[in-house]
């Protein structure tokens, strides 16, 4: 058997590959996550304890985000689009459910998201 570590597109598996299989061909055991060495840094704003808005922008879907649109104490009225998340080959943007200002950034571009993840806070 032989040990790979693999990156796709910046998830690191680790993958056990058996030779000598009775088909002929090597047969691949399911690639299991790895600890990553470091975790990117993504831009996230910094906002002092409390500061969090009170209206939450959540995913919609799982997916990556793209580019972030709005900044922290940015004024934006709503369907303004706060940033732009990849959900199966399409972009989607995220839009400001009212009129108000972005208190909170949560993510940064190149983060993965699960539906109802907090993408940003308004007030």
């Amino acid at each position: 058997m032989k040990n790979y570590t693999i990156t796709v597109n910046g998830n690191v598996y680790d993958v056990t590959v058996e030779e000598g299989a009775s088909t002929g061909a090597p047969a691949a055991a399911a690639p299991k996550a790895a600890p990553k060495a470091a975790p990117k840094a993504a831009p996230k704003a910094a906002a002092p304890a409390g500061a969090q808005g009170a209206v939450a922008v959540s995913a919609p879907m799982p997916g990556k985000i793209l580019a972030v649109k709005a900044s922290a104490g940015q004024a934006v009225k709503k369907g303004d689009v706060i940033m732009v998340l990849e959900a199966m080959k399409m972009e989607n943007d995220i839009v400001a459910p009212q009129d108000g200002t972005i208190a909170t950034i949560n993510v940064g571009v190149g983060d993965s998201v699960e539906p109802g993840t907090a993408l940003a806070t308004m007030n």
